[in-house]
């Protein structure tokens, strides 16, 4: 008698699945298989990731599906802010996966880097079995609980017939409203239990909605605002970008002629070649920029959040101004800042209602006069111009500003330009032209080191006919780019700008102004000169091409030649001298009315009244 076992029916294919799916046929499949028909019913088609052994079950269907790519990083964080990058560059949702315990813990900062700057990811954790939660299980970790301050929402998966809901309403929570991080963490056995798979699920979400259509009372009384003001500023923040709202701004700047500002999140929502923008405000912004929200009487503020960095001290920021905010997330009106024109909604209907409303005010006569305004801030724009000088004894190395400047001008607008976090970040903010939005990326609100090389390799995949710059710290860079590894085997042809000044650079610009050069723990190399790593021979080690740059008159030539290389990611050491600063500068919790254009500009504060300027904690890793 023979012992041999009937083989296994044939799972069916993911296309037949579909087909079933689509014709509303419950099909019974693994919790695993509903969620790739799940995530490729949501048109997702890249998800950046690692297997692990919670979430191994869903890898097996995974590796059948024609609509999905998989790309496997070398870590979680990296996962992250791939999605990160992959969303910023698109405004889709962007998609990673880890598996439970340190796979779930690596994407944690990714995931409130996301938070903090409204990026539509959905993250999809294993999670062990449902009945050996809460037993401290190998690899186990309560990672719902660990994300709950830092996502929109997020979700413990146990039922393997709920994966196609909890999917559905995922995307939807993650893309609506203000965007946002949604975790969904699911459990091995319910990856493993059978379940019936139809599209579309049926779902409800009680207490959310979000409120687009503002309403129309105080759509009128900001219109009133804006035409009685004589100073008014139009304080543009992230949400522009990512209500995808830039080109009805534009046009509401025409229709006016109000001079805009755009914060670190909002470059490229107004074009920097408009007459009207007066540059980034905040900690390291435009001398205009800054002096024009404090002289204001009225800000139009639109997706932005009254943060620290642009608002300096809280209780000076512009006094004298009246303040209309507009903003889809009703939490952060007057959270900072009292409003006296609350608007709650969409920014992309707040400003199309908005024209209308100016525009049948300016046909009865209601026109604001801002003439000496306009003249009086392209003064400000035209006497304080953003600039740089190569600190002394240093005027024949390679000034990092240049460098920056040289790579926006040779790349040109339509390229996409990541930072990572520190003095590069800014400059790139301040010397790279951006005339289109989804052009810059960066983190902002956390200030994460490490985040470029990854979010550049998520833009490039998102938009591989552009050419995308990480541009990138020697720090920065050392954290995160063993995910240059993923871009050779992935065929994913960043370039990378490595402004290595040997240090910290940011920490260093503040040890330099407030701790008497006591450079503690700042400089990455043991000598000027050294270098640990060699970043050329790192390159040719991950199969990059790896370009050095040390003197200024290469630059040009250096760039051109990593423009000409379109095959391979390609690295440029670019040596630059490490004691330029960052200017201009506003100190931490001090008046913008305190800002400095250079080095020898004595600080105008009370250090007795605001000794806060001098802890360790303001000189962040950013410095924003």
């Amino acid at each position: 008698m023979s012992d041999a076992k009937p083989a296994p029916s044939p799972a069916p294919s993911p296309s037949r699945l579909a087909e079933q799916a689509k014709a509303k046929v419950p099909t019974q499949v693994t919790g695993a298989q509903s969620l790739v028909l799940s995530l490729e019913a949501m048109e997702v088609d890249t998800v950046f990731g690692i297997p692990g052994g919670a979430i191994l079950p869903a890898y097996d269907p995974l590796l059948d599906s024609v609509k999905v790519r998989h790309i496997l990083v070398r870590h979680e964080q990296g996962a992250g802010h791939a999605a990160e990058g992959y969303a910023s560059a698109t405004g889709k949702v962007g998609v990673c996966m880890a598996t439970s315990g340190p796979g779930a813990t690596n994407l944690v900062t990714a995931i409130a880097d996301a938070y903090m700057d409204s990026v539509p990811i959905v993250a999809i954790t294993g999670q062990v079995a449902s009945a050996a939660i809460g037993t401290d299980a190998f690899q186990e970790a309560d990672i719902r609980g660990i994300t709950m301050p830092i996502t929109k929402h997020n979700y413990l998966v146990t039922d393997a017939d709920q994966i196609p809901r909890v999917i559905a309403e995922a995307f939807h929570i993650a893309s609506t409203g203000r965007p946002g991080p949604v975790l969904v963490d699911i459990s091995k056995d319910a990856l493993q239990a059978k379940t019936t798979f139809s599209w579309p699920p049926k779902f409800d979400l009680p207490g959310y909605r979000p409120v687009a259509r503002p309403h129309n009372k105080q759509i009128r009384e900001a219109a009133r605002l804006i035409a009685q003001a004589k100073k008014p500023v139009f304080y543009v923040g992230g949400g522009v970008i990512r209500g995808n709202a830039s080109d009805a701004l534009r046009e509401f700047v025409e229709l006016t002629q109000i001079p805009v500002v755009t914060t670190l999140m909002a470059r490229g929502a107004v074009p920097d070649s408009h007459p009207l923008h007066l540059g980034m405000p905040g900690m390291h912004g435009s001398v205009a920029a800054v002096t024009a929200l404090q002289k204001s009487d009225l800000l139009i503020t639109l997706g932005a959040r009254f943060d620290d960095r642009v608002t300096g001290q809280l209780a000076t920021f512009a006094p004298e101004a009246k303040v209309i905010h507009a903003d889809i997330d009703p939490a952060e009106i007057s959270k900072n800042r009292n409003a006296d024109v609350p608007i709650v909604g969409d920014v992309l209907e707040v400003i199309s209602e908005l024209i209308k409303a100016v525009t049948a005010d300016r046909e009865a006569g209601a026109v604001g006069d801002y003439d000496a305004w306009r003249e009086q801030t392209a003064g400000w724009k035209a006497t304080f111009p953003l600039g740089y000088t190569s600190p002394e004894g240093e005027e024949d190395s390679v000034s990092p500003q240049y460098v920056i400047e040289r790579i926006g001008a040779i790349s040109g607008p339509e390229s996409v330009y990541v930072a990572g976090v520190g003095q590069h970040q800014m400059w790139a903010a301040q010397f790279v032209q951006y005339e289109r939005p989804n052009a810059w990326l960066n983190s902002g609100g956390l200030g994460t080191m490490g985040y470029a090389v990854p979010a550049a390799m998520g833009a490039k995949v998102a938009q591989p006919d552009r050419v995308v710059w990480a541009i990138d710290g020697d720090g920065c860079f050392q954290m995160t780019n063993q995910e240059l590894a993923t871009c050779v085997i992935n065929n994913i042809p960043i370039k990378v700008a490595i402004i290595n000044n040997s240090s910290l650079g940011m920490v260093r610009q503040w040890q330099s102004l407030f701790y008497d050069k006591r450079y503690s723990n700042t400089d990455l190399h043991t000598s000027v000169g050294s270098r640990i790593p060699d970043f050329v021979k790192l390159a040719d080690a991950y199969g990059c091409v790896g370009l050095r740059c040390e003197r200024p008159e290469d630059v040009d030539a250096t760039i051109k030649k990593a423009m000409e290389i379109n095959d391979v990611p390609v690295i440029v050491d670019f040596v630059v001298h490490r004691d330029a600063m960052v200017w201009p500068m506003v100190p931490a919790g001090v008046s913008n009315d305190a800002i400095q254009v250079a080095k020898d500009t004595a600080p105008q504060w009370d250090r007795e009244e605001d000794e806060a300027t001098e802890q360790p904690e303001d000189a962040d890793k950013d410095g924003k």
